[in-house]
C-alpha cells in the first residue's frame, strides 16, 4: 500500500512519518488480515 500525501511546507514530516511508523498497529483492516495476508506500506509525499 502505497500513501500519496500532498503537504504544504508548514507540515511537520517528521510527525507524519512517526504516524506511518504506528498506523498498522490500529488499521482495523490490517489488523484483519494480518498475518495471513504481508502488507508493506510507504509513504510518497509531495509538496501541495
Amino acid at each position: 500500500m502505497t500513501y500519496r500525501l500532498e503537504v504544504g511546507a508548514d507540515v511537520d514530516r517528521e510527525a507524519v512519518e512517526r504516524v506511518m511508523r504506528v498506523h498498522a498497529d490500529r488499521c482495523p483492516v490490517y489488523r484483519s488480515i494480518h498475518p495471513q495476508i504481508h502488507v508493506t506500506t510507504s509513504l510518497e509525499l509531495e509538496e501541495a
